[in-house]
């Protein structure tokens, strides 16, 4: 089968189309597409302790022969800790996730150890779905961390989402759809920023703007400057929820940060949250981002325009 493998960290990645197919015993799907995200970057450059030779890609749609049209799930749990029986299988300890730690989506055929790791698409179109599987999993899912705290009684609450790339944007949409709050977005870039305004953020900042008290943050950047500015514009009683991966740290404790703000990580979604965002994305079409898409073997010109910053939303890669 056609196939894009990583054989080696910090290497160009190999489109081969002889790869050997998943074992038939296991539940296959024929992959329709796959999502390109920066998680498969990390694996790439070796901050993820990948095994290699590995089939990367964790953003997948595909066709299963009984239930149709699906959605994988990725992050595969033990099954058998009290993390995964509470049905959180992402934080696992031992989660064996598909492209990052088993062999994922950028093929044309894909395992998938059990069933229950597919969700029906429905009248979802599979190609501009697929990033749902990750990138809009990943916001839904910090979004939802904070929708008590944006529904506290009193004044209208402020969110705030920084780094307005393509997870920023979902988490835009969801915070509109989800509640009503004044939600505004952080971001470098200028393009960025009117991206922004267009997928509903009432306001847009640049660093160095002043800004008012949030209620709610989410930080899908996770640099030192960006958890700076965090720390700085969280009202008491507020949240941060960190997604992004960049190392950043910052003080904390009393005096450091504004009395009773809470800071976490927020990691992927749940099994049970997919399929609340496919649901989700049926009802309310504005959740999907638009993706540009590209054929499987240009796979590595998508890692290299990402690495450079050149997508302004996501890219999918088209496998059948």
């Amino acid at each position: 089968m056609r196939a894009v493998v990583l054989e080696v960290f910090n290497t160009e990645l190999r489109f081969v189309g002889d790869h050997p197919e998943p074992d038939a015993a296991a539940e296959i799907i024929d992959v329709t597409a796959c999502g390109v995200c920066h998680s498969d970057l990390h694996v790439v450059e070796g901050v993820i302790p990948s095994p290699l030779p590995l089939v990367l890609g964790h953003e997948v749609t595909g066709v299963h022969p009984r239930l149709g049209p699906v959605m994988v799930y990725a992050p595969w749990g033990c099954r058998s800790c009290e993390l995964c029986a509470e049905g959180v299988e992402m934080i696992c300890v031992d989660a064996r996730e598909a492209g990052i730690f088993s062999d994922g989506g950028y093929a044309e055929k894909m395992r998938v150890p059990d069933t229950a790791y597919l969700a029906s698409l429905g009248e979802l179109d599979p190609v501009v779905s697929a990033p749902l599987a990750c990138g809009g999993l990943t916001a839904y899912r910090a979004v939802t961390q904070g929708l008590e705290t944006l529904r506290r009684p009193g004044r209208r609450r402020r969110a705030l989402v920084i780094g307005a790339g393509g997870l920023g944007q979902y988490a835009l949409r969801y915070l509109r759809l989800l509640s009503d709050a004044e939600v505004g977005a952080l971001d470098l870039s200028e393009a960025k920023r009117a991206t922004a305004l267009e997928r509903g953020a009432h306001s847009a900042y640049a660093p160095g703007d002043e800004l008012p008290p949030f209620d709610f943050i989410v930080d899908f950047i996770g640099s030192e400057a960006t958890l700076a500015a965090a720390a700085g514009s969280v009202a008491r009683l507020g949240l941060v929820a960190v997604v992004g991966l960049y190392g950043g740290r910052i003080p904390f404790g009393f005096g450091a940060v504004p009395h009773e703000a809470r800071f976490m990580t927020s990691v992927w979604g749940s099994r049970a949250q997919l399929d609340e965002l496919l649901g989700l994305a049926g009802r309310e079409p504005s959740v999907l981002n638009p993706v540009e898409t590209l054929p499987l073997e240009d796979a590595q010109t998508a890692h290299d325009r990402l690495r450079a910053g050149q997508v302004e939303s996501r890219i999918v890669l088209a496998v059948s």
